[in-house]
This record gives C-alpha cells, structure tokens and sequence, in this order.
C-alpha cells in the first residue's frame, strides 16, 4: 500500500475514534485486522500518527485554533478536523514528511471526503500552521 493509501486509513480511523466512543486500542487493532493492514511500515506509520495526534490533541487542537478565523475546534466538521489534526501532527512531529507533502496530502483528502469550502479552508489553515512551526524552527 502506497503511503497516500495509508494516509487516508490513518484519516479514517481518527474520524472513526472521533464519533465512537469504545476503547480506542481496540478500535486500532479491529481497525488493522478489517483493512488487512499487514504491512509493517504501513501499520507503523498509522500507529503512529494515529497514537500521536490522540496523544498530542491539547497541543495539536492549540496550534490549530491558533489560526482559525471565526471558527472553534467544535464547529469544523469532523472529518475536516481528522484531516487537520494528521496533516499538523506530520508538519509537527514527522521529520520524515515535507510540510509541503503533508498540506498536499491533505487538500487531496478534502477533494475526495469534503465539500470545496473545506478544501480551501484546510489548505488556509495547514498554510499558516506551516508559517508558524517554520518560523519556531529558525
């Protein structure tokens, strides 16, 4: 499975953990085991960004809030903010993943599972979020 492929689970199960409220380990390994997830750099990077953006919510959800404009957390649509969260948490904490890649990756996402509004409102969002983490860097 290619690496887009993969992204796209690792939205799908962060937008699945968002509205179901059983225990989130369970829902990663029936996750896995549904989609025959066997590879191990596929299941490695969706645990870890999955595992990563749950960990880092509170700061992910800071940083994003941080450049939204008449807008809350609890007012984007739930699959734009799983798109959000994966795209900030990669263009935070994956050195691996150009921010650029990333905020790509995600518009593609939003092209397929969002109306155009939100296409052009993650791509708004993520650019700024990329400013800001380019700015701390230097």
């Amino acid at each position: 499975m290619g690496r887009r492929e993969t992204r796209e689970k690792a939205m799908k199960l962060l937008y699945q953990i968002q509205i179901q409220k059983d225990d989130i380990e369970e829902q990663i390994e029936r996750f896995i085991e549904e989609h025959n997830i066997t590879d191990e750099s596929d299941k490695e990077y969706i645990l870890d960004v999955v595992n990563g953006v749950i960990r880092e919510q509170l700061s992910l959800d800071q940083l994003i809030s941080r450049h939204l404009r008449g807008w809350t957390i609890g007012r984007i649509p739930k699959v734009d903010l799983a798109i959000i969260r994966l795209s900030s948490y990669e263009m935070k904490f994956r050195n691996d993943i150009p921010n650029n890649v990333s905020i790509n990756e995600a518009v593609e996402l939003a092209k397929k599972y969002c109306n155009d509004q939100s296409k052009a409102f993650i791509n708004g969002v993520l650019g700024k979020i990329h400013v800001e983490l380019q700015e701390k860097r230097t």
